[in-house]
Parts: C-alpha cells; sequence; structure tokens
C-alpha cells in the first residue's frame, strides 16, 4: 500500500486548487506561463486581461499568498511570474497515484521528467 502524503501537504495542494478555481486566476496563471520565466508587470497583465486594478490586485495577492506566483519590484514596476516549480509539485501530486489502481497506464509515461 502507498503512503499516504502529510495532511499539511493535502491541505497546501487544496488551497492551491481553490486559488486556480477562481476564473480571472486561472486566466492569470495561464497569460504569465506564456510569459515564463520573465514574467509581466501589472498594467499589462491588466490591459491583456481586462480586469479592473483594484480586482487584479486582489487576485495577484491570492495566487501569491498561495505561492502560485512570483512578485519582484524592479524600480516602480512589479513583475509577477507564475511559479512553474510550486505548479509542477501540485500537478506531480494530483498524478502521484494515476492508474495505480487499475495499472493501465503508467504513471512514468504521463510525468515528464523536467531536467534543470
Amino acid at each position: 500500500m502507498k503512503k499516504m502524503p502529510p495532511p499539511e501537504q493535502v491541505i497546501r495542494f487544496a488551497d492551491m486548487c481553490a486559488a486556480l478555481g477562481a476564473e480571472p486566476r486561472l486566466r492569470i496563471v495561464r497569460l504569465l506561463l506564456s510569459a515564463h520565466p520573465d514574467g509581466m508587470i501589472v498594467g499589462d497583465i491588466q490591459d491583456e486581461l481586462e480586469i479592473p486594478a483594484s480586482t487584479l490586485s486582489h487576485h495577484l495577492d491570492k495566487l501569491k499568498n498561495e505561492g502560485l506566483v512570483t512578485v519582484r519590484r524592479e524600480r516602480q514596476f512589479l513583475w509577477y511570474a507564475a511559479n512553474a516549480d510550486a505548479l509542477r509539485e501540485l500537478l506531480g501530486f494530483l498524478y502521484a497515484e494515476c492508474c495505480s489502481r487499475s495499472k493501465a497506464v503508467q504513471p512514468e509515461s504521463i510525468i515528464i521528467p523536467i531536467s534543470m
């Protein structure tokens, strides 16, 4: 029998999934992934997704708090980037038990190793 992940890890990933469960936040993460690894400044995210500034700030804060995006300041600009490592961890968690009961597909064939 496989070892169950610790409850705090499950809670962390559930919180990440909840953050991604809002349509604007999912759109933000997809946009930031398209600009990976450099990221985008807030104004460009706002222009592209047509999200009002105050609403965008709320969504970016939620994504940052859950570790799904990172932020860095360069002079007067805030640059947001997708946290690819956190997203990779989340996907790995979701796929960890893939087909382990039915043996229909080998999990290794689904998860592509990432060379660093």
